[in-house]
């Protein structure tokens, strides 16, 4: 084992010092950001350099269908999976100690798979990278603690807190309320120490039973890894407390939704200085540039943004959740909003995200849409500096708009891929023709009687 134990990050091998590790987890992201992969013995692992898995899991439902491609034909040829040992950190909820390590994806030729996602938000990161630019990206999560709900038939509720009352409603920023599931909070935090993962501040936010929890800026591949690794570690904390963390976008009837925002800037690779600043500290026209490539390209990416019908549930006026892409100077109601900063940290926060969606794809298109403005050179539109939740809707507001939107925007499928872009419209249709086909409480309410 210890010619690759010395390639591991030193929080995993801290966590195995004095400890025999058993397991090794060979996982990565499908479309849906789900951890599909392997679990093998350590010492099995030790001695292969590269795993299989089918391309089908890029083709995989939400529902566990998949997708089929226009003229080509089934055959779920095997991808190669090597391990990137930068990314392995420890599993410390399970029973006995394993590690889960991040693979690369390539094809059986060497190259990276287009549909994999982690290679899409490679690949935009590689477009700044041959300018010269190093993107910067600093990811907000938000999610909710809930019941447990073993009936899909039965509304989700809010988690019992420790005063014996269910978690309450509109109490942003009381650490009351975030102390009623605090054992949940401490074990995220004694889980992501483990791990060797960083956690800038954790918040109640505005829903009931909802937690914000803010990580550092970095490099775009490194976080997308450990919202990924984020999401699992959650989970497990809640269920040792008999209680459910989702990331679903609006899990909870008449409360707000749950966003990732990603604040955004950009680093000149050679002089290490923010581009969104002139050397005088003012903004500079490559600040404007991103911005509007951000107003001008995002409606083509809100399919990537807002990957299921409940995400839509979340774009609702005045609660929340911005539903323009006007811009402002510390202004919420935007879709976009420029942080009060020093210009060393000055940035753009993309506010429509939802928490529902592939950490690398949100974050590959979002770059994707700043780097395009950054090429294009136009400017945005004037900065909007009331309530913006008055303003015009400027997205897609359901899944089929959403996808005919995204597949019509040449500018976009070219920087992220033309192939990536085909497999992602072909799953994200099928899932929305199987929701077609159930009918929900409302309708059963409200039209089988009266209509």
């Amino acid at each position: 084992m210890s010619d690759w134990f010395d390639q591991l990050p030193e929080a995993a091998r801290s966590y195995l010092v004095g400890r025999k590790l058993d397991e090794v987890e060979c996982i990565v992201a499908d479309l849906a950001g789900v951890a599909r992969g392997k679990a093998m013995p350590a010492a099995k692992f030790a001695k292969q350099a590269k795993f299989y898995l089918p391309n089908s899991i890029f083709l995989q439902t939400i529902t566990g269908d998949w997708a089929a491609i226009e003229g080509e034909a089934f055959t779920e040829p095997d991808m190669i999976l090597t391990p990137d040992y930068s990314t392995a950190t420890a599993a410390p909820w399970t029973a006995d100690f394993t590690l889960q390590v991040i693979h690369d994806i390539t094809d059986q030729k060497g190259q990276p798979v287009p549909t994999a996602p982690r290679n899409v938000l490679r690949r935009i990161v590689q477009l700044y990278n041959d300018r010269g630019w190093k993107p910067i990206v600093a990811p907000e999560m938000e999610f909710f603690l809930v019941a447990r709900n073993v009936d899909p038939a039965q509304p989700v509720e809010p988690p019992m807190g420790r005063s014996g009352r269910r978690a309450a409603a509109r109490q942003a920023y009381s650490m009351s309320a975030i102390d009623e599931y605090g054992k949940v909070i401490d074990d995220i935090y004694d889980f992501a120490e483990a791990q060797g993962l960083e956690i800038d501040g954790i918040l109640q936010e505005g829903g009931a039973g909802q937690v914000e929890m803010n990580l550092r800026h970095g490099d775009p591949v490194k976080l997308a890894d450990e919202i990924f690794f984020f999401k699992r570690l959650i989970r497990e904390a809640a269920l040792r407390h008999d209680c459910y963390a989702t990331f679903m976008a609006k899990p909870i009837e008449a409360e707000p939704g749950s966003a990732m925002h990603i604040h955004h800037s950009v680093v000149d690779m050679q002089t290490g200085a923010n581009i969104f600043s002139n050397p005088d500290g003012s903004e500079s026209p490559a600040f404007l540039h991103f911005i509007a490539g951000m107003q001008t390209h995002m409606p083509s990416v809100i399919a990537l943004l807002a990957p299921y019908v409940n995400s839509y549930r979340r774009y609702v006026p005045d609660f929340a959740a911005p539903i323009n892409l006007e811009w402002g100077r510390d202004n919420r109601t935007t879709g976009l909003r420029v942080p009060v900063s020093d210009p060393e940290s000055r940035r753009v926060e993309n506010r429509l995200a939802g928490m529902d969606c592939n950490p690398y794809l949100g974050i590959a298109a979002s770059l994707a849409c700043g780097y395009l403005g950054l090429i294009e050179g136009v400017d945005p539109r004037a900065e909007f500096t009331g309530d913006a939740y008055s303003s015009d809707e400027d997205i897609p507001r359901n899944v089929a708009e959403a996808l005919d939107i995204f597949e019509a925007a040449p500018a976009i499928r070219a920087v992220l891929g033309e192939e990536f872009c085909t497999v992602y419209s072909a799953v994200k249709k099928l899932e929305y023709k199987e929701f077609l086909h159930v009918i929900s409480p409302w309708e059963r309410e409200h039209l089988l009687l009266n209509v």
